[in-house]
């Protein structure tokens, strides 16, 4: 279980943060529509994360998925019956967006099918070493995990089950997936790799993709999380975002987040705060009930398809910088940005960021597409 060490200060009421909120858009009409776009696709994404195999292709070190045991800790169910039916009740549950991960994704390809051919939106994890076909999956996105940058990601990811290393994982992703609009990288920064983190981003976007960057932590190790030179990790961060604006989607307050675990409120990234936790886990009554936000019904299944995992990670809170759980806390902390139209837009700006990453947000509103959102033939 989390045990939270710091305090996160309390938010406005919410009667407080609509007046307010009432007057920055009487000052600034101009950001009415933009809010408006953004709460439009808020309301119409229902999301739930799917762990859809125990099994995987390689073994990333430091992986949360292997060294927390959840490879074994629930039967894994194969039957496309069962997985279709189970498909069938997130529709009529009212979900309408998934992530699917694993274990990796693509070697259980059937399992996709029944979620694809269901959901509006529908987003795929994989470590890139096989492709997803465009064939039935056009308008899916695809989170194409990275680690570290350059020699590091071979060293942190290129390891078969068996144990035997291979190279070139990162450049096998890049081929299978130039110029296609569906993916986006998902850079995990390491204190380790700071030297590769340009070159990095450089190639993703001499191939046609775009990257948000996410933060390595070494579960299974002692400190998770350590990082010896955090200024130093966050100066680098933000170097990579300006020399390639458009290629990293990650805006600069998230980066700073992400890196930190910190709000300009003063809050603090960590279980009492996070959203992206099963909501309807008898073991969450507490910080449902807490004050902060969560995000409305969402669920983790595991690879059963039935059993409640606790959140959207590993369940390891002290150790735990997940991009997207520390984005979901961001985009559901929109009181704290109350204090200045400068801030509200700013938190706009991270709000347009966050939905440019998902292929199926671009297709669905021009305000977030970054590129032309024609599928790669």
């Amino acid at each position: 279980m989390p045990t939270p060490v710091f305090i996160n200060p309390p938010a406005p009421s919410r009667r407080d943060a609509k007046l307010r909120l009432r007057e920055l858009l009487a000052d600034r009409p101009d950001l009415e529509e933009r809010l408006a776009v953004v709460r439009d696709m808020g309301r119409r994404v229902r999301a739930c994360e799917i762990h859809l195999t125990n099994t995987c292709n390689i073994r990333c070190k430091g992986c949360w998925y292997f060294e927390g045991g959840f490879d074994s800790a629930v039967r894994e169910t194969s039957s496309i019956e069962e997985i279709t039916a189970f498909a069938d009740k997130l529709v009529a549950d009212g979900y309408t967006q998934a992530t699917l991960i694993g274990g990796e994704p693509t070697i259980v390809l059937n399992r996709v099918v029944p979620f694809a051919e269901r959901l509006p939106y529908l987003t795929i994890s994989t470590n890139g070493l096989r492709p997803l076909p465009m064939a039935g999956f056009e308008n899916v996105a695809i989170g194409v995990s990275l680690f570290g940058g350059g020699p590091l990601d071979d060293d942190l990811r290129s390891w078969r089950p068996n144990g035997s290393s291979f190279t070139g994982l990162f450049g096998t992703a890049l081929r299978h997936y130039r110029n296609d609009p569906r993916v986006t990288f998902v850079f995990a920064l390491s204190e380790d790799g700071l030297e590769f983190i340009e070159p990095t981003v450089r190639a993703i976007e001499d191939n046609g993709n775009q990257v948000t960057f996410n933060f390595y932590s070494a579960h299974g190790s002692d400190h998770p999380l350590r990082i010896d030179n955090e200024q130093r990790t966050l100066a680098k961060a933000l170097e990579a975002k300006a020399k390639f604006p458009e290629t990293v989607v990650s805006h600069p307050y998230f980066i700073e987040a992400l890196i930190t675990g910190r709000g300009h409120w003063g809050g603090r990234f960590g279980y009492d705060v996070c959203p992206s936790i099963s909501v309807d886990l008898p073991e969450h009554a507490q910080r449902v009930t807490n004050g902060n936000p969560t995000l409305d019904g969402f669920a983790v299944f595991g690879a059963d398809y039935e059993t409640l995992q606790f959140c959207c990670t590993s369940g390891d809170c002290d150790g735990c910088r997940d991009s997207q759980a520390v984005y979901s806390w961001l985009m559901v902390s929109s009181n704290r940005f109350l204090d200045s139209v400068e801030r509200f837009e700013m938190w706009l700006d991270l709000a347009e960021s966050y939905w440019r990453q998902w292929y199926w947000s671009q297709r669905q509103s021009p305000s977030f597409a970054r590129r032309d959102p024609t599928p790669v033939a």
